[in-house]
C-alpha cells in the first residue's frame, strides 16, 4: 500500500505509518509498549476456525466455508491485540474506531472479537455487549456470532459455551480441576445485545458499538466506556459507517482518530482505520476511488453492485448523498440538505479572524431566540478577487448553561471556543450586544439585517444609540428565494469562505429549502426542532445586506422590493 500498488486513502496510509513509526519506537525511553507477534495472530487464526453463516461462502462446504481474513483486516486485528504493555503485557488499544463501507465485512470481523474475548481474554465474568439504538441493529453482530458459535461444536465444547435464546455463556477454564476432572466452572461470563444502556451492574469487558452514526448522543458510549473501570484491558470497539449527523458523537470520535493519525494529538490508547476516498468530489467515480473506499472489493461486495450504485448516484441527486455515506464513507448532511456541504466544507479557512478585515465595511445578521434556543450574530465581508466579489463570514453562536449541559455537541463546542455559553437558563442579550460593539471597534458595521422574531430589540437599540441601520427582514419566500439561489451559485464558484466554525456548518447543513407548490421559489427551513439553523440564517441575512451583483445579474430578480417584512 504504502509503495502505491494499491491505492489507499490518506487515512488508511497514516494508519499504516503509524503502525511503523511505533515498531520502530519499541525499547526506547517514553515508549513503554511492543508488539508481541504471538498476540497478533491468535485473533486472526482463531477467527480462522469459523464457518461463514450467511452468502454464497456459508453455502460451501470444507475449507471454502471457512472465514479467511484479507490482509488489510489482519493488520486492523494484529494492531488491537499484539500491541503490549512492555512490563504488564496487557493491550495498549483501549478504544477502536473502524470505520468502513456496507459489505466490507467489518460485522463478522466484530463478532470473531467478540467470541474471542468471551472465551480467550483470561477474563473472569467477562461481559461482552453487542450495543445499538435499536434491537435490529443491536442484533446485527450478535447475530452471526452466535450462529458461528453454534456451527462450531468443537468451539463449544472447548470453551464450555451455551446459546440461548438472546445470550450465550461460557465456562472460563480455571487453575484447579474440579471433582469431576473438569477445570471449568461457571463464572457468569456472557455475550449479548444490548439496546440503549446496560444497567447500573453492567461492568463489560468488551463493547461492540454498530452503526454509531446513528447515535444520537454519547450516552450509550459513555455508559460502556465508564462500566470498563474494574477490567484489566477491556475494549470499546465502535463499527460504523460514515452518517449525516455532523454533531454526533460518531463524527466527534471520527475526528479525535483523524487528529491522532495527523499526530497533533496523543492518544495511545485509541486505535483506528478510516476506509474513504481523498476527493469526495470526485474519486466516487472511478476505479480507484472504488478501491480506497472498499478493501474487500471483490470479495465480500462486488465491483458491479458498486458500479450499479455510483449510476444510481450520478442520476438521481438524492440518492447521491445515500451512495457517499454507505459506500464511500463519506459525511454529508441531512437527507434533504439545501447545500452540498463537500463545497460548503471546502471553502473553509480556519485562519480566517476579524482582525484580518480590521477597518473594513461589514454586514451584520443577527438571529436572536426568544428564550434559551440558539441565539446567532453573523458577519459578512465583501472583498473583490479578480473583478470578482468574494463573501467572507465570521459569527458568533450563543447557548445557554442548560442547553449545554443537554446536548453533547454544545459542550465539545463550548470547549473548543466554537460556541458562546451564557450562565442559566435565557441567553444574555447584553453579552451579545457587548460583543457585536466590540467588533464595531475593529471593522465598519454600517447595517443589521434581523429576524423580527426574536431580535428586534437589539437591532433597534444599535440603531438608536449606535448608528447602526436596522433592517428587518422576515423568514418568507419573497426576502430568501434569490438570495439563497445566488449564495448556492457563488458556494460552487468557490466565492463563498468562511471560518470553518463546526456549529454554524453543522446549522448550515440543517437547513432545508422549502419550496411553494409551483417549485420557483424557496425559504430556509430545519427538518425538526432540534435541527437548529439560526446561524444559517442570520449568514444568510448578513449576505443579503453585503451582496453585489455581477454585471450580468438582475438586482430586481435578487431583492424584491421591500425587503422589510
Amino acid at each position: 500500500m504504502l509503495s502505491g500498488e494499491r491505492p489507499a486513502c490518506k487515512w488508511e496510509r497514516l494508519a499504516v505509518e503509524r503502525f511503523l513509526r511505533d515498531l520502530d519506537r519499541q525499547d526506547t525511553p517514553g515508549f513503554p509498549y511492543r508488539f508481541d507477534e504471538a498476540k497478533a495472530c491468535r485473533p486472526i487464526n482463531f477467527g480462522e476456525c469459523f464457518p461463514h453463516v450467511k452468502g454464497q461462502w456459508a453455502r460451501a462446504s470444507g475449507k471454502a466455508n471457512r472465514i479467511r481474513f484479507e490482509p488489510w483486516q489482519k493488520f486492523g486485528l494484529a494492531n488491537i491485540f499484539g500491541w503490549v504493555h512492555v512490563d504488564t503485557g496487557l493491550r495498549k488499544y483501549r478504544r477502536v474506531y473502524d470505520c468502513e463501507p456496507r459489505k466490507n465485512g467489518k460485522s463478522i470481523k466484530a463478532a470473531v472479537i467478540g467470541l474471542y474475548l468471551l472465551t480467550e481474554d483470561g477474563e473472569f465474568g467477562a461481559e461482552v455487549y453487542c450495543g445499538a439504538t435499536s434491537e435490529k441493529q443491536a442484533w446485527e453482530v450478535f447475530r452471526p456470532a452466535k450462529k458461528m458459535a453454534e456451527k462450531q461444536p468443537s468451539f463449544r465444547r472447548k470453551y464450555g459455551v451455551t446459546s440461548h435464546a438472546k445470550r450465550m455463556e461460557c465456562d472460563n477454564v480455571g487453575t484447579k480441576p474440579l471433582p469431576d476432572g473438569s477445570k471449568r466452572w461457571p463464572d457468569g461470563s456472557r455475550f449479548e445485545p444490548v439496546i440503549g444502556k446496560p444497567g447500573d451492574g453492567a461492568s463489560p469487558s468488551c463493547a461492540i458499538l454498530d452503526e454509531v452514526h446513528e447515535h444520537p448522543d454519547d450516552t450509550l458510549y459513555d455508559t460502556m466506556l465508564t462500566g470498563m473501570g474494574a477490567r484489566e484491558q477491556p475494549l470499546l470497539l465502535a463499527i460504523t459507517t460514515a452518517g449525516t449527523n455532523t454533531a454526533g458523537p460518531c463524527y466527534a470520535l471520527q475526528k479525535e482518530l483523524e487528529a491522532v493519525l495527523q499526530g497533533s494529538i496523543e492518544n495511545e490508547e485509541l486505535f483506528g482505520v478510516i476506509y474513504t476516498v481523498d476527493d469526495p468530489e470526485n474519486e466516487w467515480r472511478t476505479e480507484e476511488g472504488l478501491i480506497k473506499a472498499n478493501p474487500n472489493l471483490g470479495v465480500s461486495v462486488s465491483r458491479e453492485f458498486l458500479l450499479a450504485r455510483v449510476r444510481d448516484a450520478e442520476q438521481s441527486p438524492r440518492k447521491r448523498s445515500i451512495v457517499l455515506t454507505k459506500h464511500f464513507n463519506v459525511w454529508v448532511t441531512g437527507k434533504n440538505a439545501w447545500l452540498n456541504m463537500l463545497d460548503w466544507n471546502r471553502q473553509a479557512d480556519p485562519a480566517l479572524t476579524l482582525s484580518e478585515f480590521e477597518g473594513e465595511d461589514a454586514k451584520l445578521g443577527i438571529d436572536l431566540s426568544e428564550t434559551d434556543d440558539l441565539t446567532a450574530s453573523v458577519l459578512c465581508f465583501r472583498r473583490y478577487v479578480d473583478g470578482q466579489a468574494h463573501y467572507y463570514f465570521l459569527g458568533r453562536y450563543y447557548a445557554t448553561e442548560e442547553k449545554v449541559k443537554e446536548h453533547d455537541h454544545y459542550d465539545e463546542w463550548v470547549q473548543g471556543g466554537h460556541l458562546v455559553e451564557c450562565d442559566g437558563g435565557t441567553i444574555d442579550y447584553q453579552e451579545v450586544e457587548d460583543h457585536i460593539l466590540e467588533s464595531a471597534e475593529q471593522v465598519q458595521i454600517e447595517q443589521c439585517f434581523y429576524d423580527p422574531c426574536g431580535a428586534a430589540h437589539l437591532a433597534q437599540r444599535l440603531q438608536q444609540h449606535r448608528g447602526i441601520e436596522a433592517v428587518k427582514v422576515g423568514q418568507t419566500y419573497t426576502n430568501f428565494s434569490a438570495p439563497m439561489r445566488e449564495f448556492e451559485r457563488l458556494l460552487k464558484a468557490g466565492r463563498i469562505h468562511h471560518d470553518g466554525n463546526p456549529c454554524l456548518t453543522w446549522m448550515f447543513g440543517n437547513v432545508v429549502a422549502k419550496e411553494t407548490e409551483d417549485g420557483k421559489m424557496l425559504r430556509p427551513v430545519k427538518e425538526n426542532r432540534d435541527n437548529k439553523i439560526d446561524g444559517a440564517v442570520a449568514a444568510l441575512m448578513a449576505f443579503i445586506a453585503a451582496h453585489e451583483p455581477d454585471e450580468d445579474e438582475d438586482l430586481d430578480d435578487f431583492l424584491q422590493d421591500p425587503i422589510i417584512a
